[in-house]
């Protein structure tokens, strides 16, 4: 990994949000998951939630791009992934047109924040609605009622950064676990060994304050060999 490779991503790593995040409940076409996820990296989100459609459950490929800086964690139903969400004591916000709904841009998002997302056609469900903290609407005034779900997740968001960034969020330092800092390292400085590791359900080696891999002899050997000969390339010789 070169230096500049290498500052780069220590500095995504310094401006993370871990306690801002995003679900999405049955949003069902790829190309506004891929957009959501790549506003989610340019404002800062560590992970995202999903609640996936069944065509998605089968061919999750959508979001091929900015997959490699967020993670997304994927739930089998909206209680379960606002439980989630819940025990990491976040507000639970809803883009829902109600009665009880206020302006986008009155929410104070300095607090540990999730934002619900619904399915392009259908909106949030009434679960989800009754687990929610709060309703926030975009207001319109126009003859549209609302907007495409990549665009209004990219506003309620730079509206979330902004604030984040008044009161000083993005110069705390990294508040992302150890494991998780080495984890970003190595994918993004050495991917294609990452993806190796992968292949063969080797675990990532440690990486050094200058970029380089600190790993052992036996390592780089796992690494060469196919998994089936691991034991045998570590067993004593058999004495004559």
């Amino acid at each position: 990994m070169n230096p500049e490779r290498l500052a780069r991503i220590r500095l995504m790593l310094s401006l993370r949000q871990p306690d801002l995040t995003v679900c999405l409940e049955q949003v069902n076409k790829a190309h506004n998951i891929a957009a959501i996820m790549r506003t989610c990296d340019a404002v800062g989100i560590h992970e995202m939630h999903a609640v996936w459609p069944e065509e998605l459950r089968e061919n999750n490929r959508a979001a091929k791009g900015s997959h490699n800086w967020v993670k997304l964690n994927r739930h089998d139903s909206i209680q379960q992934a606002i439980s989630v969400l819940k025990q990491q004591n976040m507000q639970i916000l809803a883009t829902n047109l109600s009665s009880r709904a206020v302006d986008f841009r009155d929410i104070d998002y300095t607090r540990p924040t999730a934002i619900l997302f619904g399915a392009e056609k259908y909106g949030i469900s009434t679960e989800a609605l009754a687990l929610a903290d709060q309703d926030i609407i975009i207001p319109m005034v126009g003859m549209a009622q609302s907007l495409n779900v990549s665009v209004a997740s990219a506003l309620i968001l730079y509206e979330a950064q902004r604030q984040r960034q008044q009161a000083g969020f993005y110069q705390r330092g990294c508040l992302l676990p150890e494991n998780e800092q080495q984890r970003l390292l190595f994918e993004g400085g050495h991917p294609r060994l990452a993806a190796f590791c992968r292949s063969k359900s080797l675990e990532y080696p440690v990486i050094g304050e200058q970029g380089e891999i600190l790993a052992s002899e036996a390592w780089w050997l796992k690494l060469q060999l196919n998994p089936a000969l691991w034991d045998e390339a570590h067993s004593p010789a058999t004495p004559e």
